[in-house]
């Protein structure tokens, strides 16, 4: 394998919808330059990039997949993603360190959801994108409505630059828009199907006005009425391609007899190479620095994914920022400030592992049986001293109570699971503090369950799953007054603890414990075990046994005996008031309220705004968030459980959401009885 420069090294990521063709269009691209002798195909569980087992019997990606394409002189690394929801942070890590990515969507007359995403994602970070449609041998299909389409959302930023030319489903060549020539799939000029002649010249028009306003001089050039050239078109579109104004429309047939026409020439032209457009930000120290992809420069290298090989073992990806990496370097992991020793470098196809010795700058290859590095994580020569900051992947917005039938079950089912948050970063185990339980926070219920079976296949234990409890809280509302007495006699030394405790709401507090005794009534010594038996009292209130919030406990008045008060005494004695007391207090049940705000397009605003309502939500506002809206709100915990599900099914998967803790409120007293009855019964069946 030859060792590449910057300038002949293209890095794409292959997004959009799931079901489009993505994992098809790299075997096609694979196959078209004969880096592999046979088309795999997805239902066949064949493919190069979708190895795993669940993949393979999901028939979907469910996690990035890095292969590489060798074209000309040029290597194009082609990080392919998955398309369901549920796995967004694949595509987030592979758009983290990739200079472009190629959108791929079926000729169905419509923008997809996952297409849409993909698009706004990118050009709202001024990602590259080249837009692939696919599938145009289907019975149905219609390139040009599928343009039209997505140029309904994006205007002229969308436009055409090649037109596929087809004799009924076949796919024969297509027409190079620039330049007005046509040619079969071969490359062999031939000539313009005469039905496409109108289309061309009027896409033609729109393309040069387009790309007319990439510069001042070609926006002067375009108003004197002068022509623009080839090299104008293709300088102006790579201009605002780089900015993310400007997305090209290329088609082909990524399954069967793969036809891609001229989507390799097309990377080449338009995609930019490593730091020909942008530069990666890092710190060096506190100062922010930018990086230029020197060879000759510091070596420093970001890794972006962990995959757990059987094989292998721990493979880490990653991409070169500055220098180059050899096998036998030392670098330091600035995460943990210890040394790595790199013993082997591979660039990846697939599952398929191609050890080589040197990667430059710009470059993306594998290290294998790193001790601590892992995703995010960066790598750099001695002294260089230079962070990349952490990949921003979404957040869970999923989280189901997790536990194990097997008894002891649940320790190995959670340790099993938390090796696999080195691989997937959208997930996270953990103990819930405020009901104890062990819940898994994700981004849906596929991604939950998948995990879960993989747990099943290594382990050989079995996940249960359900709805996580609430934390439901008690308080009470008015002051009282309560003598506890404890009294026992057993013959020889007895019990003797009495007590006086006033009762009050204390809002702005957990609890508070005070004293107010006068004479000696009970001596200090026993102040300690009082505040103690409350405390251990307001544990479980006297409603639901939830945990007793929002109050002030006073000890004004009380008894001892010399011979038989003890600490044991006083602390029965204080529970004893607690117990006879609050149901006096008006005690009152309190459930946690979140912070709601929900992104979605605005033809659902209605849906949502009435759904949350339905959910005993409040909504406060509504922003502008670019060409969708934000809905802020707030709504009881209770009701949102399933709320991810619920978004994505309302917005057909163009709603998003996020929830913040905000305070306790009560619970309508129309609830309180079923909510009663509920936690009782959880708390009896533990």
């Amino acid at each position: 394998m030859a060792v590449f420069s910057k300038e002949k090294i293209r890095n794409i990521a292959l997004i959009g919808h799931g079901g489009e063709g993505k994992t098809s269009l790299l075997e096609a691209m694979l196959f078209n330059t004969k880096a592999i002798d046979r088309l795999g195909k997805v239902d066949d569980g064949t493919t190069v990039s979708d190895y795993d087992a669940e993949e393979i019997d999901r028939k979907m990606s469910i996690s990035l997949s890095m292969s590489y394409v060798l074209y000309k002189d040029y290597k194009i690394n082609v990080i392919d993603t998955p398309g369901f929801f549920d796995f967004e942070g694949e595509m987030v890590s592979a758009l983290t360190v990739c200079d472009g990515a190629i959108v791929v969507t079926q000729a169905g007359g419509s923008l997809s959801v996952g297409a849409e995403k993909a698009l706004d994602y990118c050009t709202e970070r001024k990602i590259p994108v080249i837009l692939f449609i696919n599938g145009l041998n289907k019975e149905n299909s219609n390139f040009f409505t599928t343009v039209d389409a997505i140029k309904a959302k994006y205007g002229s930023k969308v436009c055409a630059i090649e037109f596929p030319i087809l004799e009924g489903t076949d796919m024969k060549g297509y027409v190079d828009v620039l330049t007005g020539k046509a040619y079969d799939v071969s490359g062999g000029e031939v000539a313009v199907p005469a039905n496409l002649t109108d289309a061309i010249n009027a896409d033609n028009a729109e393309l040069t006005e387009t790309v007319a306003s990439a510069s001042e001089e070609l926006m002067e050039k375009f108003f004197d009425g002068e022509e623009l050239t080839k090299e104008d078109k293709i300088g102006g579109m790579k201009t605002l391609i780089a900015e993310g104004e400007f997305i090209p429309v290329v088609s082909g047939v990524a399954t069967g007899k793969p036809v891609l026409c001229d989507l390799l020439e097309n990377i080449v032209h338009y995609i930019p190479y490593p730091g020909e457009h942008t530069l990666a930000k890092a710190k060096k120290g506190e100062e922010e620095i930018e990086l230029d992809y020197d060879e000759n420069g510091v070596t420093v290298c970001r890794v972006f994914k962990t995959i757990v090989d059987p094989f292998v073992g721990k493979l880490n990806l990653f991409k070169v920022y500055g220098g180059s990496v050899k096998t036998g370097d030392v670098l330091v992991n600035m995460r943990k400030d210890e040394q790595e020793k790199i013993s082997t470098l591979y660039i990846l196809k697939g599952k398929t592992q191609e050890q080589v010795p040197v990667l430059n700058a710009g470059d993306m290859g594998a290290f294998a049986k790193l001790n601590i590095t892992k995703t995010g994580d960066t790598l750099c020569a001695q002294g260089a001293d230079i962070v990349f900051p952490p990949i921003d992947f979404p957040k869970p917005v999923l989280t189901l109570a997790i536990s194990c039938e097997d008894k002891g079950g649940t320790d190995k089912l959670v340790d099993g699971l938390r090796k696999l948050m080195d691989e997937d970063r959208t997930f996270r185990v953990e103990k819930d503090e405020n009901t104890m339980e062990t819940v898994i926070r994700g981004m849906g219920e596929t991604q939950i369950d998948i995990l879960c079976k993989k747990v099943k296949g290594k382990y050989k234990v079995e996940a249960k799953l359900s709805e996580p409890r609430v934390a439901y809280r008690e308080t009470i509302r008015k002051k009282v007054e309560q003598q506890g007495r404890c009294k026992k006699q057993n013959g020889g030394s007895g019990l003797f603890g009495d007590v006086y405790i006033r009762f009050e709401p204390a809002p702005d507090t957990d609890f508070e414990f005070a004293e107010e005794i006068v004479g000696g009534s009970v001596p200090k010594q026993y102040f300690p075990a009082v505040e103690k038996g409350l405390i251990e009292a307001k544990s479980a209130g006297v409603l639901a046994g939830c945990p007793m919030v929002g109050f002030r406990a006073v000890l004004y008045f009380g008894s001892y005996h010399p011979v038989d008060s003890k600490e044991a005494a006083f602390i029965e004695a204080a529970k004893i008031a607690f117990k006879e007391g609050i149901p006096k207090a008006n005690p009152v049940l309190l459930e946690p309220v979140v912070n709601v705000s929900v992104v979605v397009p605005t033809e659902y605003m209605g849906d949502v705004m009435g759904d949350l309502t339905k959910r005993r939500g409040k909504v406060f506002g509504m922003n502008t968030v670019g060409s969708k809206t934000e809905i802020t709100g707030e709504a009881p915990q209770s009701e949102m459980h399933r709320y991810a599900i619920d978004l994505r099914s309302m917005t057909q998967g163009r709603g998003k959401f996020s929830t913040e803790f905000a305070r306790y409120d009560e619970v309508p007293a129309s609830n309180v009885a079923k909510i009663c009855e509920e936690e009782l019964k959880k708390r009896s069946n533990k």
